[in-house]
């Protein structure tokens, strides 16, 4: 299955990467996405907005299953190939609200090329009214609020285990219908005060 590509293809690449841009620079802000890509998509038009301006014929994308609908649109329209397996992916896209979350299954960059990560696209119900951690690192002035529902219990301790192997280690978007968040790799969730 393809669906229509951008309304005005430079602009809205643009527009999308922007935001993506935006929200890993200011760690743990929502961010209105910049451009949407067509309804219909199991990605959910940011998640598929981010797909068709970030991904091209030079890098591999990996689908949760949820996702797996998805892979025809995306090759048709970026050339982009699925990867034979999760730690080849520069790109993964996760569905939270159905799929499980392992961090370290993805690939976690070199010492020689850190930049060879995974960057993980996380769909998620909402970006506010979840349990509160506080997050900080570049980026952050002080701390900032992460509140997104639907993380797996264990997602601190996936990040602490993330956070130990810098520079190494992958980078979060967590998407909506309408806005994206940003976790990059140097992010630190603080301990909860006792």
């Amino acid at each position: 299955m393809s669906l229509a590509g951008f309304p005005n293809p430079v602009l809205d690449q643009q527009a999308a990467f922007r935001a993506v841009m935006q929200a890993l620079s200011e760690p743990g802000c929502i961010v209105q996405a910049g451009a949407l890509a067509g309804e219909g998509s199991p990605l959910g038009p940011v998640a598929r907005a981010i797909a068709l301006s970030l991904l091209d014929f030079e890098v591999r994308f990996s689908l949760s299953s949820s996702l797996a609908d998805a892979e025809g649109d995306i090759t048709f329209h970026t050339g982009s190939r699925l990867a034979s397996r999760l730690d080849e992916a520069e790109f993964a896209f996760v569905d939270l609200r159905q799929d499980v979350l392992d961090l370290g299954s993805f690939a976690q960059g070199t010492p020689e090329y850190p930049d060879r990560s995974t960057t993980v696209i996380l769909r998620v119900e909402s970006l506010t009214g979840g349990p509160s951690l506080k997050i900080r690192g570049p980026g952050i002035r002080g701390t900032r609020e992460l509140n997104i529902p639907g993380l797996p219990t264990d997602f601190a301790l996936q990040w602490a285990a993330n956070a130990a192997r810098s520079p190494l280690g992958v980078d979060l978007i967590f998407v909506t219908n309408e806005a994206v968040l940003g976790l990059p790799r140097s992010t630190r969730i603080l301990p909860e005060a006792r």
